[in-house]
Order: structure tokens, then C-alpha cells, then sequence
């Protein structure tokens, strides 16, 4: 009975020994497109003279995508290959001889142990073409999303620059200013955080200036009001804390010239219509914006 399941198990590997057909792939995402739309979003935010976060957004989701595409397809070449070591190996070691096998001559440990060695490939190699074919699918999928993001940063950016003549009477509106003073911040921002704190308490403080920051913090047009002691969540009064202040942000941004609010992974752009839009994770509390309301204006 055992050389009878040992030639079926030969009769089974012969079929393993071919990988499931690749079906139509994907076109792959191309980075040298993201960098170049990358370039024109960089442009747009100096023409709104400030990070347009709808268009940031939509970048951090493309690069991403773009980059986990990458990462399976590497992965998917590396699996592919061990496939091919196996099926390499298992042609150097050879058939078992079934002339020997039923011989006289044959010593039973002898075909024994070939028999375990191609029963090992087997396996190893049925979970192989297993990963590739979960692979495979994981990679288009993540093409297909990869390139679905960069043809949507297409389109806000034309969105965007379809709106430049509103988005231009609305800086007219605010004017431009230079930081100065002490604090390196515009007299707006200045005015915006006295306001602030006239309203909120504010014991866990705020951070504005951050010199080389390519963000508004380094053009002090921006503050963090801190709603824990940083990096953890705030929570009950302080989150609720929080939440007043965006609102109340939010009902007299256009008096007081705010340009947009990142609270709670949201942010609320006025020069996109306004209203509350999710933001990708950024990995962590503070980078997520769960411990401060940041504030930047025009």
C-alpha cells in the first residue's frame, strides 16, 4: 500500500509542477507621473499661498498606494523565484526510478527517503503557488488603486485650478502678510491665537513657529492648540474642549481670516467649499492631530 500512495504522490507533483496561468496584468503605476503631478500641486500651493489639503491628501493616498504596489510586486518576483529553486531541484534530484522501486536491488531507505524529499517540494511548493496566487491578486489590486489615486490628483488639480480666479478673490479678501516681530508670526496669526485664547483655555499650551518647517509653521501662519499633554488622546473635557473650538473656528474663520483646521484625522479647507473631509493615517496621535487643533490662515 505505501508504494501505491507514493506513486500517486508523484502523479500529484507532476501537476504541481506548473504555476496558475497570469492572467492580464495591470498597468503598473507610474512614479515618475506622481512626481511630476507632485511638482504641479507644489506650484498650486504656492499660488493659494498655503497647503491646499484636499490636494495633500489625495498625494499621501497616491504615494502610498504607489508604494505598496511596489512592495508586491517585489515580493511576488521573490515567491515566484523560490518557486523556480523548487521546481529546480526537484528536476536535478530526478524521478523516482520505478524499475528500482520494485526491484530487488532497491534499498527501501534509499527510495524512502527520495519519496519524503519530493513530498517536502510538494509541499513547499503548493504553499508557494498558494502566496503567488494571493499575490498576484493583492498586486493588481493595489495597481489598480494606485493608479485610481493618481488620476484623481489629476482631477483636483484641474478642479482646483478651474477655481483660481474665486480662490484669488478670496486672498485679495485677506491680503498677504510677512511674519514679524518676536514671534515670527503674520499679525493675523497673532490676532487669531489672542482671540483663541480669550475663548479657550489653553493649560496645555500652543506651538506656532517652527523655523524650516516648509509647512505654514515655518511661514508663521499656523499654531497647534494643544487638547492633551501631546502624543496621547485627548479625552472627555479636553476632547470636548476640542471639538468647541474647531466649531467656533469654523463659524468665524471668514471674519478672522483662518485658511483651514486639522482636528481628529479631518480637516476643513475654506478655500474648497469648507466642510469636514477625512485624512489618511499619518501614524500616530500627534501626527493625526488627535492631540491638538491645528489652525493655519491665510
Amino acid at each position: 500500500m505505501r508504494i501505491w500512495r507514493i506513486a500517486i504522490l508523484f502523479a500529484v507533483l507532476a501537476g504541481l509542477l506548473a504555476l496558475p496561468a497570469p492572467e492580464p496584468a495591470a498597468a503598473d503605476p507610474s512614479p515618475a507621473e506622481l512626481r511630476k503631478l507632485t511638482k504641479q500641486a507644489t506650484r498650486l500651493n504656492e499660488l493659494y499661498r498655503g497647503q491646499i489639503q484636499s490636494l495633500e491628501e489625495i498625494r499621501v493616498q497616491a504615494e502610498k498606494a504607489t508604494d505598496t504596489s511596489s512592495d508586491l510586486q517585489a515580493k511576488l518576483a521573490d515567491a515566484q523565484a523560490d518557486v523556480g529553486r523548487i521546481a529546480q531541484t526537484a528536476y536535478i534530484l530526478g524521478p523516482v526510478d520505478t524499475m528500482r522501486m520494485f526491484g530487488m536491488q532497491a534499498e527501501p531507505y534509499q527510495v524512502l527517503g527520495q519519496a519524503a524529499n519530493m513530498a517536502y517540494m510538494a509541499n513547499e511548493r503548493t504553499q508557494r503557488v498558494k502566496s503567488i496566487q494571493k499575490l498576484i491578486e493583492d498586486s493588481k489590486n493595489a495597481k489598480v488603486e494606485a493608479n485610481d489615486k493618481i488620476q484623481k490628483m489629476k482631477r483636483e488639480i484641474k478642479t482646483l485650478l478651474s477655481k483660481r480666479k474665486e480662490i484669488q478673490r478670496l486672498l485679495d479678501k485677506y491680503g498677504f502678510q510677512q511674519p514679524g516681530g518676536a514671534d515670527g508670526l503674520t499679525a493675523r496669526m497673532i490676532q487669531v491665537r489672542a482671540a483663541i485664547m480669550q475663548n479657550f483655555p489653553m493649560k496645555y499650551g500652543v506651538g506656532c513657529l517652527r523655523p524650516g518647517d516648509p509647512g505654514e509653521h515655518g511661514k508663521g501662519r499656523a499654531c497647534d492648540f494643544m487638547m492633551s499633554p501631546g502624543g496621547t488622546m485627548a479625552a472627555g473635557a479636553d476632547g470636548a474642549n476640542g471639538d468647541a473650538l474647531a466649531d467656533w473656528l469654523i463659524k468665524n474663520g471668514s471674519r478672522l481670516g483662518v485658511m483651514y483646521i486639522i482636528w481628529k484625522q479631518r480637516y476643513y479647507d475654506m478655500r474648497s467649499g469648507g466642510g469636514w473631509d477625512p485624512m489618511s493615517d499619518r501614524g500616530g496621535v500627534t501626527a493625526n492631530h488627535y492631540d491638538h487643533v491645528h489652525v493655519s490662515v491665510f
